[in-house]
């Protein structure tokens, strides 16, 4: 059983129970393999990092997993069954994700844009939503009752009315996981969530992942930030040209030498690099 720690040093322990199981996924394009026979196993109430250089397929894999792509071999299970390759049926299963490129409803507030997640599990129909009738007004107060909720737990409470666009970039990349937990999800798979922020929102990100991890969801992070991931994760997979390299605790898979070999070289102007990565590694074990 795995533990991680949170920033305010409680405690908080992984389910040894799997909540997803990549076998042998593979994924060819044409005669590029973006994906090479990966596999990967996620706890409940566990935070797995996904690493890799560029190009290493991170998000190609992030793909296979949810939906967007169908793979070209392998399988992926979730809760014991296999994933249908179309994403509104992944999110319903109980995955939701947000992407590198954030994907916003720019002229949408902010609450609109979490009350679009959270349609997927209202039992509006298309003809209650055309006479808009009691039914309608209710589920769309209770919808927007729980967009108000998710927009305090991840601190923005106070930008229901704002247009996403008028956001900060840090707000924006916020409101893209409220969007997500909307779904209901049991899994949370956030690609690149630190992007372009600046260390202190680097650091309320990772405060929030480990709030929602407290409440039950199992998370998996794709980030170049080793820093952000190794303080973050319970467990890293590594990824090069399309392979799993390593698997393994934060500070196995840091102090790996293949792994710093793939990040930084070998070669003498690396040195100076090469001995930060390192005393990092040993802080971490």
């Amino acid at each position: 059983m795995t533990t991680a720690v949170d920033p305010s040093g409680v405690s908080a322990q992984a389910d040894g129970s799997p909540i997803l199981v990549a076998e042998n996924v593979t994924m060819r394009f044409g005669g590029l393999v973006a994906v090479d026979s990966v596999n990967l196993r996620v706890n409940k109430g566990e935070i797995m990092g996904l690493i890799g250089p560029n190009g290493a397929g991170k998000t190609t894999f992030f793909n296979c997993l949810t939906g967007l792509y169908l793979p070209t071999a392998g399988s992926v299970t979730f809760e014991g069954a296999l994933l249908p390759p179309k994403p509104r049926k992944v999110v319903i299963a109980g995955m939701a994700r947000t992407f590198q490129n954030i994907r916003l409803f720019g002229n949408m507030t902010a609450l609109e844009n979490v009350m679009v997640g959270r349609f997927c599990r209202t039992n509006t129909g298309p003809l209650t939503s055309i006479l808009r009738g009691p039914k309608f007004h209710r589920d769309e107060k209770a919808t927007a009752a729980r967009a108000q909720e998710l927009l305090d737990f991840v601190g923005l409470g106070k930008t229901t009315d704002n247009l996403a666009r008028h956001l900060p970039y840090g707000d924006q990349r916020r409101l893209e996981i409220a969007r997500a937990l909307a779904t209901d999800p049991k899994l949370l798979l956030l690609d690149e969530p630190t992007a372009g922020m600046n260390p202190q929102e680097t650091r309320q990100a990772e405060e929030l992942i480990f709030k929602i991890r407290d409440r039950g969801l199992a998370v998996v992070v794709i980030e170049h930030d080793m820093r952000f991931i190794f303080n973050l994760c319970d467990r890293v997979l590594c990824l090069v040209q399309g392979r799993a390299l390593i698997e393994g605790t934060p500070g196995e898979v840091q102090s790996d030498p293949r792994v710093i070999e793939a990040y930084i070289g070998t070669g003498p102007e690396d040195a100076a690099e090469l001995e930060e990565f390192e005393e990092e590694g040993q802080d971490n074990a």
